[in-house]
């Protein structure tokens, strides 16, 4: 009676093990995932060193039928989102992982003059947008889009091609089912001003708050060989507590 006891809590103890493994790997498939980030592109809203948690759930491309049971809904102007970099320069396909704001959304006219952003005509107020203290000089994508081919000289190679098709009166078009992004430190982020629309397909999520943030070096990302991984690692563990912003914790992101 005492082994078969023993034998079958050893079974309910693995179930349970094999059930909170699965959980886990769909929670973070299709629910929520961890992010963490490693530029200034989207300062002063989120810091280099922040870790995120994104909500896989809310922008995924489903049945129009689950709108009313699951909490979906249209991204918006104004969201912040995590997607796929639309071009590998090498390959071609989607590359990794950004986090910018969405500007316009399929069907807004989109223009900069002196930073400052129009859309469908109209100014926008960016509360979020940042340009660095001291403030930072003035860029020639502060002007959005450029007059002509010859201003498209900051531009990839396809897309200084490929915007003409866009412009209309002075004025970018976004096309159906793409988006226009920019990161909120408009002169140290590489957004679509640079490279052009994000596909509503290559869109994943949306950060929902910042679990923990820890001070970073903003060039921490080049650092990838095994010796400054590990210094890395030892300088976490020494200076976890000193080091921690612990008034971003389980902030949330706007």
């Amino acid at each position: 009676m005492v082994e078969g006891y023993k034998k079958s809590a050893i079974r309910d103890t693995f179930e349970s093990l094999v059930v909170t493994v699965i959980l886990a790997l769909f929670g973070t498939t299709f629910v929520v995932q961890a992010f963490k980030i490693p530029t200034g592109s989207m300062e002063n809203t989120l810091l280099v060193g922040d870790h995120l948690l994104v909500n896989k759930s809310v922008f995924a491309v489903h049945a129009s039928a689950l709108d009313r049971l699951l909490p979906y809904r249209p991204i918006r102007r104004g969201d912040v989102v995590v997607f796929k970099y639309p071009y590998d320069d090498q390959t071609q396909e989607p590359g990794e992982h950004f986090v910018k704001r969405v500007i316009g959304v399929p069907g807004d006219r989109i223009r900069l003059v002196n930073r400052q952003v129009y859309v469908n005509g109209k100014p926008v107020k960016e509360p979020f947008a940042y340009y660095g203290n001291p403030p930072d000089p003035p860029q020639p994508a502060d002007d959005f889009p450029p007059l002509d081919s010859a201003g498209a000289f900051y531009m990839t190679a396809r897309w200084g091609v490929e915007i003409q098709e866009h412009v209309r009166n002075g004025e970018v078009v976004v096309p159906p089912g793409k988006y226009f992004v920019m990161g909120d430190h408009r002169e140290h982020s590489w957004d679509g001003r640079f490279w052009g629309f994000v596909p509503r397909d290559l869109i994943s999520g949306r950060p929902l708050l910042i679990y923990w943030s820890f001070e970073t070096p903003q060039d921490e990302y080049m650092r990838t060989s095994l010796g400054e991984r590990l210094s890395q690692t030892a300088d976490l563990i020494i200076h976890f507590l000193t080091r921690t912003r612990w008034r971003r914790t389980f902030k949330v992101v706007h």
